[in-house]
């Protein structure tokens, strides 16, 4: 990404092609109250024009998907997404807890495109179909389109996959399955004020992420970072000591300071422990702003 294309997206915007992304409808008369026993945010709160975002998590309160849901055009059903690789599984996952409940559960990955209108869409004719505001997929004000798969597509100012990719990581925005995944509780990464709700109810998980946000004590922390040389995703992280206190999870080059910078989980303990470094001395600084 050159520098001109970052303060492009920052000030005009652009649009991505998230269309490969993994699609369903949830309908039938149950439908808010199964999905709201499945995530951790409150899907009563889900409206037709703005993006509900929610982890779906496991017995133990671990993260198996992040979705982002809303309220279909007509009403009658709850439409959301998630990433590719998680299509099958995901599907599999919710069906399993569809017991007794009026709801159905259809894979619509193919009958839709989505696209995500970076930054502000006022004043720009946007394609027919369902417009879904404050979704902030890349960490900044953003539009979601729902359009049927023989659609018309946006034809101005569309970024590349890698350019969208780089766009996250100076964001800030964890992302299935580098920061988000099997192993991670959603506080670890941050998601407790866009992806979680303390006074909803109970849904699977809900008993271990409330001790959490009782006790404060989490075993890791999502932080940024930046570097003169570039580690690799998956280089552990260490203290003057030697000892692992970390993992890098996502790597980028700034487009303007030309510094790497990324994303990496770091021992709650360790947090404020100076001098880290990687695994083959590469030194990295915590980005707190």
């Amino acid at each position: 990404m050159t520098a001109e294309l970052y303060q492009t997206l920052l000030t005009e915007g652009a649009w991505v092609d998230l269309s490969t992304r993994a699609k369903w409808r949830l309908s039938g008369a149950d439908r808010v109250r199964y999905l709201n026993g499945q995530v951790t945010n409150d899907v009563r709160t889900a409206q037709k024009e703005h993006a509900l975002y929610a982890c779906v998590t496991n017995l133990k309160g671990k993260i198996e998907a992040d979705i982002h849901i809303h309220v279909s055009a007509d009403g009658e059903s709850l439409l959301f997404d998630a990433v590719a690789d998680l299509r099958e599984p995901l599907g599999m996952r919710l069906e399993r807890y569809i017991i007794a409940d009026d709801a159905v559960l259809e894979d619509i990955s193919e009958e839709c495109q989505l696209w995500h209108r970076i930054g502000s869409a006022s004043g720009e004719s946007l394609p027919d179909g369902q417009t879904v505001e404050n979704s902030r997929r890349f960490g900044l004000p953003g539009t979601d389109v729902w359009l049927p798969s023989t659609g018309p597509i946006p034809e101005t100012r569309v970024i590349s996959e890698e350019e969208a990719e780089t766009l996250r990581i100076l964001q800030r925005v964890p992302t299935w399955p580098h920061e988000l995944n099997t192993e991670t509780f959603p506080p670890e990464a941050g998601l407790e004020t866009s992806a979680m709700s303390f006074t909803k109810g109970c849904y699977i998980g809900q008993e271990i992420l409330s001790r959490i946000k009782t006790t404060g004590k989490m075993p890791r922390q999502l932080v940024a970072w930046r570097a003169q040389t570039a580690p690799s995703p998956q280089d552990m992280i260490q203290d003057t000591q030697g000892q692992s206190i970390g993992v890098i999870t996502s790597v980028t080059q700034h487009p303007v300071t030309k510094e790497f910078v990324g994303l990496a989980y770091v021992k709650q303990s360790a947090i404020d422990t100076p001098g880290w470094t990687t695994a083959s001395g590469i030194r990295l600084t915590r980005t707190m702003a």
